[in-house]
């Protein structure tokens, strides 16, 4: 959770809240490889990008 304070801290004081959906997305992309393996969601990630 630390960690968790220390991204907030640092977006709260440089005042770059813009960075927050990206953040955001990654985390979520990042989940969707993770549960699925990778194999199953790819091709998805791929279109995307």
């Amino acid at each position: 959770m630390d960690f968790l304070k220390d991204i907030w801290g640092f977006l709260n004081t440089r005042k770059k809240f813009w960075m927050l959906p990206i953040i955001f997305f990654l985390l979520v992309f990042g989940a969707l490889v993770v549960l699925t393996g990778g194999t199953a969601i790819a091709p998805f990630i791929y279109a995307i990008f």
